[in-house]
Order: C-alpha cells, then sequence, then structure tokens
C-alpha cells in the first residue's frame, strides 16, 4: 500500500507544472550626449523606473547600466552600437543617422506643419507603433524601437540683427542643422551646416550673423549673449530619435519584460514631454530677462518663407523611393496624419 502511495505521489509530482525560476537580465544603454541632456536624463529618471515598476511582482528584472556621453557610443553611433551588440539599449537618433533611419527625418523636410512638440512626438509615437513602414529601418539595422521619442521644440531664428521681414535676411549667414538647413531657401539668406557646440563661439567670433534653432537648447547654450534677437516664425517642432533595443537580445526576453520595456518607454515620453513643456516656458522667460528681443514674425512674412522654398520634402521622399523606401508613402503619412491631428501646415508638402 505504501509503495502504491508512493508511486502515486511521484507521478502526481511528475505532471505538475514546473516552478518558475526568477531570473535577471543585464542590459547597456548608450548615449552619445551627456547625462545633461534632456533626452539622455529621461533614461534614469523615468524608463528605467518605469520598467522596474512593470517587472514589480513578477518573477523577472532587468538591471541597467548607462553609458553616456560617448563613453561606449558617439552621437550618431548609437544604432550601430547596438545592432553589433555593444550595448542592449540605447538612444537611437534618426537626424544624426540619416542613412539608416531615413524615413525617420520626415519631420526635418516638412517645415511650417506644427510648432507643437507633443503633437509631433506623440504622433510619430502612434506611427511607429502602428505602421510598418517607419519601423521596417529599425528591422533591416537589427534594433527594435521601443518608443520614448525625442522630441524638438519649436524651431526659430536667433539673429545678431532684427528681423521685421523675410528682406532682413538677405545675405546674412544663418547656421542650421542637417536638413534644417534646406529651410533657408528663397530666403536669401546663406545657409551654413553647424550645431549647437559651435553656435556660441562662431557668432561671437562673426562667422556667421545667426542661426535657426530651438529655445529649450538656446537658454542654456546662452546663446542670447551673442544673438539677442529672437524670431518665432514657427519653422516646426521636430521628430529626432527614439528608445531602441538590439533585436536579438529583445527577442531572448519574456513577454512580460519586452512589455515593461515598452511600458518604460511610455512613461519616458511623458517625462521627456512635460520636462521640454517647461523648458521652452522657462527659456523665453529667462532670455526676455536678459536682454533678448523675441518677436513674431507676421503671418504675411511666415507665407511668403514657406512659398518660397523648393519642396526639399518631395525631392527627399523621391529619392529614398528610387532607393527602394517608401518615401513619398511616409511623407503622406505623416502629412495626412498631422492634418487629421489639427495641424494646419503653411504648405501641403506631400500634395504639391
Amino acid at each position: 500500500m505504501n509503495n502504491i502511495l508512493s508511486k502515486t505521489a511521484i507521478v502526481a509530482a511528475m505532471t505538475l507544472p514546473a516552478p518558475t525560476l526568477a531570473e535577471s537580465y543585464n542590459a547597456t544603454v548608450v548615449a552619445g550626449h551627456p547625462g545633461v541632456f534632456r533626452w539622455v536624463k529621461m533614461v534614469d529618471e523615468a524608463f528605467v523606473p518605469g520598467v522596474e515598476a512593470a517587472l514589480e511582482g513578477s518573477e523577472h528584472s532587468i538591471s541597467f547600466d548607462g553609458q553616456y556621453g560617448g563613453s561606449i557610443a558617439k552621437v550618431g553611433d548609437e544604432l550601430e552600437t547596438i545592432e553589433a551588440g555593444l550595448a542592449e539599449i540605447g538612444i537611437c537618433q534618426s537626424l544624426f543617422d540619416p542613412a539608416k533611419l531615413a524615413v525617420q527625418n520626415v519631420t526635418y523636410y516638412t517645415p511650417f506643419v506644427s510648432d507643437d512638440p507633443r503633437l509631433v512626438s506623440e504622433l510619430m509615437d502612434e506611427l511607429h507603433d502602428s505602421d510598418a513602414r517607419m519601423t521596417d529601418a529599425y528591422a533591416q539595422n537589427g534594433v527594435v524601437y521601443l518608443g520614448g521619442p525625442v522630441g524638438i521644440d519649436d524651431y526659430l531664428l536667433m539673429t545678431t540683427f532684427p528681423i521685421e521681414t523675410l528682406a532682413d535676411l538677405e545675405g546674412q549667414k544663418i547656421a542650421a542643422p542637417g536638413p534644417a538647413i534646406n529651410w533657408l531657401e528663397g530666403t536669401g539668406a546663406v545657409g551654413v551646416s553647424g550645431n549647437l557646440t559651435t553656435y556660441y563661439n562662431e557668432m561671437k567670433a562673426g562667422v556667421y550673423d545667426g542661426v535657426i534653432v530651438f529655445a529649450s537648447a538656446a537658454l542654456p547654450g546662452k546663446l542670447y549673449e551673442v544673438a539677442p534677437y529672437v524670431t518665432r516664425a514657427g519653422l516646426g517642432a521636430q521628430f529626432a530619435g527614439g528608445l531602441c533595443a538590439n533585436a536579438d537580445w529583445y527577442n531572448g526576453l519574456p513577454q512580460d519584460a519586452q512589455t515593461a520595456l515598452h511600458d518604460g518607454a511610455d512613461d519616458a515620453r511623458e517625462w521627456y514631454l512635460s520636462a521640454l513643456e517647461e523648458a521652452v516656458e522657462l527659456s523665453f522667460s529667462v532670455m526676455a530677462e536678459n536682454g533678448a528681443t523675441i518677436t513674431d514674425a507676421s503671418d504675411e512674412m511666415r507665407m511668403e518663407w514657406a512659398n518660397g522654398m523648393d519642396n526639399a520634402a518631395k525631392n527627399w521622399a523621391e529619392g529614398l523611393d528610387g532607393q527602394g523606401i517608401p518615401g513619398s508613402e511616409v511623407l503622406t503619412l505623416y502629412m495626412d496624419a498631422m492634418r487629421d491631428a489639427g495641424a494646419t501646415p503653411l504648405r501641403d508638402w506631400d500634395k504639391e
């Protein structure tokens, strides 16, 4: 009888589900910019706590090691670093990696669409979630888009001279980043490629007479000291990148850990956008207090500026089409989504 009971107990034990073993995963997070930048700060301030909260009570955990400021990946090299498996997660910056994340730069080719960074960021995040054409580039480069969009507040002009009409830009040397240099087409200004790290010293030295920049970067850069005339022209808020993960590492995670990464990225998005909105308001206030003259371009000037541009968006999109990348489709997708969301573009770049 005892033998029968023992055998029965053994069989019963063998048919019970095996206990789930708690597992911990490690993730190195890279960013080319140092931790003082808002899009890097969001990792430790919101993304990591969000992931940890989502995994609380589960059988899994993820430990994070932030490596910022180019310690592993320089600005624009984050995607390649993650693809190679030298890091598990990072901020893939499409603005600085246009060859691999081409369609992600659609906002930079469509100025005068919306000056609202929350609208642009949340819409681009949604398009990444809902349309494979927005995530194909990540898949082709061995990474997965997690979220946490890096939105840039409305670009504006900061100059050493006052601007009342578009004619005031004639012959002036204006620096702009990346594709934004296209925005100077038709203004009479001389476009110069530049970036935040050199703006202050080069304007001080007279290398150029103004810059296209955004307020939340202009304040910490103290650009108002060398370019005290701030002209808000509604050039547009932008999408510059987001959090991504190594695809092999991500696919090897259990479902709850994958979900937690996206939940953490959602927390990072809200933290970042709220912090950005506060920073923009503070930036204009402090710049004005320090002697900056802040003006809004007239509707006539803005319309003249927009209408005087070449349609760089169409040229960009058709160039991608020729490479087998759905540039024109993504241009239409983005413009339709922005119009549906309530934006009123000064030009319908996709319909011309």
